[in-house]
Order: structure tokens, then C-alpha cells, then sequence
């Protein structure tokens, strides 16, 4: 099917936003992958709150290059044959962990093949997506190893203050126990 112009310039616009809105991006080439199985994947991106979209190469190329000039020259390699687009928003490791976790589900693992990621403007090869970018740990995670880390002073506080009424009580009940065993 022939798009028009006006139908690519918008296509542009979208992936243009998508591009300069996302921390991170994958891209995958989805040949292989029948209705079914994509269905199910666009389902565990929509839960994981990742835009998910087949693209035209020439047109995610110049979304690109109006993003950042010196990207779209570096992905010009990976704009080739069928590719589909993830994009994080919140968590930059959302996209790649949902990748990730349904290839380990697919029989084939040749039917899904990521391509790369672009993560803060750098470009991760594929073997990093999966290795690197999955593993990191999610957006939720880092704020309770955060809270973890500022709550560990404030209880080690609360322990120290109350060592010394521990230790009496511990005399006191030592003390006791000396007494009946004694009478």
C-alpha cells in the first residue's frame, strides 16, 4: 500500500515524539513472528507500559536524525529489513526485560532477534540488551534500594540508642535467674 506524503510526514511527527520522549529504545526484527505471538507481546508491553510499533526504516531514520544528528548515522547499520520499535518511557530497562523474558518463552528464538538499543544516546549492541540493559535493575527497585540506604543510618541510630537499656535489662534478668535458682 502506497502511503501518502502528508501520511509519512505523520508517521515522522509520532516517532519523532516517541524518540525524543523515550530513555531507552530497542529495536527488534520481528521476521517470523505470526499474529498471535506479536498479539501477546504487544499485550505484555502495553502491561509494561512500553510503545510498541512496526516502522518504516527510512522514516524512523529521519525521525532520528531530527532527534539527534549523530544517531540516526549510527543506526543507519540496524535500519534494515523488517523492524519494530520498543520505546521506555519511565523505566529504561522495561522494553529490553520484556524482550528478555518472552524470547525465553519462544521455541524459535531466531523469530524475535534483537537488532540494538539506545540507551541516553548510546548505542548497546545486541548481545548488551540482553545481558546488560534486562539485568538493570527497574525503576521501582532502585527506589527501594534508595530508601533502604537512607533509612540504614536512622536504624542504626535507634539500635545504638537503645543498646544500653538492652544491657540492663539483660543484667536484671541475669540477676533474676541467679536469684531462683539460688532460693
Amino acid at each position: 500500500m502506497a502511503l501518502t506524503r502528508q501520511h509519512k510526514a505523520d508517521m515522522q511527527a509520532v516517532l519523532t515524539d516517541r524518540f525524543g520522549r523515550a530513555t531507552s529504545y530497542v529495536l527488534v526484527d520481528f521476521r517470523g513472528v505470526d499474529v498471535p505471538t506479536d498479539t501477546s507481546l504487544r499485550r505484555l508491553f502495553r502491561a509494561s507500559s512500553v510503545d510498541y510499533c512496526v516502522v518504516r526504516n527510512n522514516i524512523a531514520a529521519r525521525a532520528l536524525a531530527e532527534v539527534s544528528s549523530g544517531l540516526g548515522e549510527k543506526l543507519s547499520g540496524f535500519l534494515k529489513g523488517p523492524t519494530a520499535v520498543a520505546w521506555s518511557y519511565e523505566d529504561p530497562s522495561s522494553a529490553a526485560k520484556v524482550i528478555k523474558a518472552f524470547r525465553k518463552g519462544l521455541e524459535d528464538k531466531e523469530k524475535l532477534v534483537v537488532k540494538c538499543a539506545v540507551l541516553d544516546g548510546q548505542v548497546m549492541a545486541a548481545e548488551a540488551v540482553e545481558s546488560q540493559l534486562a539485568s538493570l535493575p527497574g525503576k521501582d527497585e532502585l527506589r527501594a534500594m534508595l530508601l533502604a540506604t537512607m533509612l540504614a543510618p536512622a536504624q542504626s541510630l535507634v539500635r545504638q540508642l537503645a543498646a544500653p537499656g538492652q544491657s540492663v535489662a539483660y543484667v536484671l534478668d541475669g540477676r533474676r535467674r541467679q536469684l531462683e535458682e539460688g532460693s
